[in-house]
């Protein structure tokens, strides 16, 4: 067992270490990230506590064939341990396999005690000529203008409470964009999943009257009818987003008014270097939530953002000194009667390494419950 544990460090130290033998190749570029984070799960002060330490080590590469062509692949190599791995084969499972066509996440080492997952979540070739680009494979498509919620993200819908993974999920997708004007876009995207359900949309964008506007519509995991609108400018001194989608079930087009989910929020920056964000989202259909691990499912649906008819979000942040910054966070669910608060404290303690302190307060009624759970999560990373 130690000497596999052995294998997975040295991989993690030796896929860092080889970054610089590449830098004499002006046509790749090699960067990603180290990082440590571990985790305390708990209902009360009192216990029982869960805990968990998780090893990720990224790698982004990039090669530049010519002028028109580049291709990626970057890699998510994770090294899990704690209570949550000995609880059975399932957590293991669950991340040992992705939802893409091709499934390319796999579990090398799965022991007791612990597991060492390498997952792919790009791997594409892009196509560029003039004013039209193709991109081909895994990647991300994002069509959100919101900063938590994004029903016009019908691709690569995600979390806001995964803190681990900043970079999102990607899609086994083909995308093609036209750039009519300098300031607009038209393009198209299809992309299929492991159920070889089909998601297909159309989106164009546009300035005008200082705002950026999109439309889209389309065909979601197979299922539903998509048609939407997003936006982003500014109104005074705030930022002004906002995002909205119908999903109507094709097999039943006449027996329902469909899900229709609107959110919008304003953000500034201030002078003394701190940020202040409100957005707000209504859905006429919200999603039934039995548990909070629902708040932290990996691959989400636009469709499956909300969990109450309207939801209220709230997030300051104040860079206190060029390396701390301090943050408050918190959501508001009226339907489970509940909340959601998350502090968070982020440290440079030198040039590319961080830490962060992050805790996560959950509190609602669920099935006729009424329930709480902490979360809080130390991370130390370097960036290379």
């Amino acid at each position: 067992m130690w000497r596999k544990i052995l294998i997975c460090i040295s991989f993690l130290i030796l896929s860092h270490s080889g970054i610089y033998g590449q830098e004499e190749l002006k046509k790749i570029s090699i960067n990603g990230y180290l990082s440590s984070l571990q985790s305390v799960m708990f209902d009360t002060l009192s216990g029982p506590f869960i805990n968990d330490f998780l090893i990720h080590n990224r790698l982004n590469i990039k090669g530049y064939l010519n002028n028109n062509i580049t291709a990626a692949i970057e890699f998510r190599n994770r090294l899990f341990t704690g209570d949550m791995t000995k609880t059975g084969a399932g957590y293991s499972e669950i991340t040992g396999s992705d939802d893409g066509m091709i499934d390319m996440s796999w579990n090398i080492f799965n022991e007791e005690s612990f597991f060492f997952n390498i997952t792919i979540d790009r791997m594409w070739i892009d196509f560029n000529y003039e004013k039209f680009q193709a991109r081909i494979g895994r990647q991300r498509i994002n069509w959100g203008q919101t900063f938590v919620w994004n029903p016009n993200d019908i691709f690569n819908a995600y979390s806001f409470f995964d803190i681990d993974y900043i970079e999102r999920p990607g899609s086994d997708a083909i995308r093609l964009q036209y750039y009519p004007t300098s300031s607009s876009v038209a393009e198209v995207a299809v992309k299929a999943d492991r159920n070889n359900d089909i998601t297909a949309a159309g989106l164009f964008r546009f300035s005008k009257w200082g705002y950026d506007i999109q439309f889209l519509a389309g065909y979601s995991n197979s299922s539903d009818i998509v048609a939407g609108a997003g936006w982003s400018g500014s109104i005074g001194s705030f930022s002004f987003r906002g995002e909205g989608t119908w999903f109507h079930p094709v097999r039943s087009f006449s027996d329902t008014s469909g899900t229709s989910i609107i959110t919008a929020g304003i953000d500034k920056i201030f002078s003394n270097n701190s940020t202040l964000q409100f957005q707000l989202m209504y859905c006429n259909s919200p999603l039934d939530l039995k548990n909070f691990t629902g708040l932290y499912m990996g691959n989400l649906s636009a469709r499956e953002l909300a969990f109450s008819e309207f939801s209220a979000f709230g997030q300051f942040s104040w860079a206190a000194t060029p390396l701390l910054n301090l943050g408050l966070s918190a959501m508001w669910f009226p339907d489970l009667s509940g909340y959601f608060t998350g502090p968070s404290i982020d440290f440079s303690m030198a040039e590319n390494v961080g830490f962060s302190l992050i805790w996560q307060h959950f509190r609602g009624e669920m099935s006729g419950i009424r329930s709480r759970i902490n979360l809080v999560f130390l991370r130390f990373k370097y960036s290379f």
